[in-house]
């Protein structure tokens, strides 16, 4: 399977972003790797008009685990997939932070899996768990949890304190962390690494065994940056 390289917009875009999705497609326009753009939900449609005759796939950052009713400002999976998505962010770790669990990250990505999104799934430990010698007991444990019982999905390693702390991850701490993600999911799902990927170290990231991608912040919003880390891959 291609690597992923996935751009996470955050909370950055506007329509007129459009336009740095046809400009992605003229600079790379025959990727090695599957390229993906998550922007902010209320631009998703417009970026997934704009991708419609390039190579270029649409998410979105996020999903409810619920269809319908009473539950003001969530997203809808079949929406989200109706309006262009194919793949959802699901636990990032702002997410996490701001009280997402496991168990609704599980159940999330079952209810994506059920509307046809392919679920890319973070977990990562902070660096008081790392200094404890606990990365990959926590990382094991969000693994157990939020994993749904069924379906295709990818997973995003995110050592939290290697984002936005001055702290970088080595290839060693990253290949460590990847090879017990895999020997805990087994040979199918892509495992992406999102520390802190820049043009600078792509290369070097993604050729580490057991890295199937990367989860781009914000060296994804410029296109010419994040071509660099798309052609990186392999």
């Amino acid at each position: 399977m291609k690597q992923l390289i996935a751009a996470n917009w955050k909370m950055n875009g506007h329509p007129d972003w459009a336009s740095k999705v046809r400009q992605l497609a003229k600079l790379v326009p025959a990727p090695s790797a599957e390229i993906l753009i998550c922007p902010p939900h209320l631009i998703l449609d417009t970026l997934s008009a704009a991708a419609d005759e390039t190579s270029i796939a649409i998410g979105a950052q996020d999903c409810s685990e619920f269809s319908a009713g009473a539950h003001t400002g969530e997203s809808d999976a079949a929406l989200l997939a109706e309006i262009g998505a194919s793949y959802v962010i699901l636990g990032h770790s702002e997410r996490r932070a701001a009280g997402e669990t496991d168990a609704r990250v599980k159940a999330k990505a079952g209810r994506a899996i059920e509307q046809g999104l392919r679920p890319i799934i973070c977990v990562g430990e902070s660096l008081a768990q790392r200094e404890a010698g606990s990365a990959v007991s926590v990382v094991g444990a969000q693994l157990q949890a939020s994993l749904p019982d069924g379906g295709e999905f990818d997973i995003a390693y995110e050592p939290i304190w290697a984002i936005g702390t001055g702290k970088t991850a080595t290839v060693t701490d990253i290949a460590e962390m990847h090879t017990a993600i895999r020997d805990m999911v087994g040979e199918t799902p892509r495992i992406l690494y999102g520390g802190s990927v820049k043009p600078a170290n792509a290369q070097e990231i993604l050729g580490i065994m057991n890295v199937g991608g990367a989860l781009v912040g914000g060296a994804s919003l410029e296109m010419e940056s994040f071509a660099t880390i798309v052609q990186a891959a392999h």
